[in-house]
């Protein structure tokens, strides 16, 4: 099963200072029902903020989205079993290798799956520290962006 057009957004505000936050919907994302491998890819540049040049800030300075135009998943759904997958949200574990930044690290998740018209909707909100991806703030902005930094992902998935 497969999307092109999955929702990835990111949220590191903090309170009393500018919003921090960025949505792609160009994310693609697959699931392998026979394998339960759960593989998700997201350009960097598709990130769209509300402002321009935070954006330009994001790709240039933080993301280098030149060097590393990409972040993805591999990892598998543990104890998937589809023949039980309703209308009703199911809470599965995740794990599995994401890279950001041309840093892989571990991660283990929830991944809420349902079954709708025949597509499979795949949600789930995580955070990730940029540090844990070498992603360097400078002093003058550290105390404007939160430490840890939620992600949320959004697929509808469909046969191919």
């Amino acid at each position: 099963m497969i999307t092109r057009t999955g929702l990835v957004t990111f949220e590191a505000s903090m309170p009393s200072f500018e919003e921090i936050a960025a949505k792609n919907n160009t994310a693609s994302c697959i699931l392998d029902k026979s394998t339960s491998d759960f593989v998700a890819l997201v350009l960097i540049k598709g990130f769209q903020f509300k402002s321009p040049l935070m954006e330009e800030h994001f790709n240039e300075n933080y993301m280098e989205s030149s060097v590393y135009p990409k972040a993805t998943f591999k990892g598998k759904v543990l104890n998937l079993d589809y023949k039980k997958l309703t209308s009703t949200k199911s809470a599965y574990d995740l794990e599995g290798d994401l890279t950001i930044h041309g840093v892989t690290t571990k991660i283990k998740t929830k991944l809420n799956l349902s079954l709708v018209s025949g597509k499979i909707i795949a949600t789930s909100s995580f955070d990730v520290k940029p540090q844990d991806y070498k992603i360097e703030i400078p002093n003058l902005v550290k105390g404007k962006i939160a430490k840890s930094i939620n992600i949320n992902l959004n697929f509808s998935l469909e046969d191919q």
